[in-house]
């Protein structure tokens, strides 16, 4: 008997949870891989012009994102756009200063120092959507910024003033999570992306109005993560050019799958695989330039991992 006259078997099909999963995890592994041209891009080009290419190129996958899964374009005439605005300013912030702080300090230690995100989310939930904070939460927050402490070393050879900079990233990154949280109801992401992107470009603009001006400003500094900022436009070779070009459809690309990570499963089952970006990082980071975590950063990461993780189930059980 052929086998076009037997019944079909039942192919497994992973749950939404399992896909979702995957898709929070793909979403890092792409995340990292942008974090990696633009830490590549550091020792050559200035930010304002790695950002300014990545947003023209963004601008395209987004306006798709916009007509087709975010109300069109009617959607962007918001009743909301100073919230909007507040937000996409915050997230200039917070994206300038972690680019700034991966230009001198090893891959995994800026992703790792980024993730104290949540524990200012908690911190901050309060005073900002008057969220109730339990004493296990601070608890788990107080861990979590320990392990910052044992992170940047106090006294050690890591304090660097750019580990201050990737502080100060996942600080106003908490304050932009928290706004678009207030503004979930009315706002689709897609919204929320264009009007980012918008400031981000303007913003890059207006730093390479300063940094062309006619004066090298990068001159006068030795440190990386200000040469980055102050060293004027440069003309790219074709290779470093699409590299720049690809970290706009690769930030496209991993909006996307962590959107769909959220759409196909439970938040709360979801969300703890985020920090998957550290150990990708880590290996990322050992693979192109040889960083090596020592015994320190890895229980710093483990202490921010932990908090965090146990911030979220805290959550979870309040759900």
């Amino acid at each position: 008997m052929s086998t076009s006259d037997t019944t079909p078997m039942t192919q497994p099909v992973a749950s939404p949870s399992l896909r979702g999963i995957l898709c929070l995890v793909g979403g890092a592994t792409v995340f990292s891989l942008q974090d990696v041209v633009i830490k590549m891009m550091s020792g050559g080009y200035p930010l304002s012009q790695v950002l300014t290419l990545r947003c023209v190129i963004a601008f395209v996958p987004l306006y798709f994102l916009l007509r087709f899964g975010g109300g069109g374009l009617r959607a962007l005439n918001s009743q909301r756009l100073p919230l909007l605005l507040v937000r996409a300013a915050l997230l200039l912030v917070a994206y300038t200063t972690y680019y700034l702080a991966m230009a001198t300090l090893p891959l995994a230690v800026v992703v790792a120092l980024f993730f104290a995100a949540p524990l200012f989310i908690v911190v901050l939930a309060q005073p900002y959507l008057g969220e109730r904070v339990n004493g296990t939460q601070v608890l788990a927050v107080s861990v979590g910024f320990v392990g910052v402490i044992v992170i940047c070393r106090p006294g050690g050879d890591l304090l660097d003033p750019a580990a201050f900079l990737a502080i100060l990233s996942a600080l106003v990154y908490g304050m932009a999570a928290l706004l678009a949280r207030k503004m979930g109801d009315t706002e689709s992401g897609a919204v929320m992306a264009i009007y980012q992107n918008v400031i981000f470009l303007a913003g890059a603009m207006v730093i390479a109005m300063i940094t062309n001006a006619g004066t090298d400003l990068s001159i006068a500094v030795e440190h990386r993560s200000l040469t980055f900022l102050l060293r004027p436009w440069v003309m790219p070779g074709l290779t470093d050019f699409l590299l720049i070009a690809s970290t706009g459809l690769v930030g496209a690309c991993g909006s996307f799958l962590l959107t769909q990570a959220y759409r196909l499963a439970e938040a709360n089952v979801v969300a703890p695989f985020e920090y998957a970006s550290i150990p990708i990082a880590t290996m990322f980071g050992w693979a192109i330039w040889n960083e090596v975590p020592d015994r320190y950063t890895l229980i710093g990461i483990a202490l921010i991992i932990g908090a965090g993780l146990y911030v979220l189930r805290s959550k979870r059980k309040t759900a």
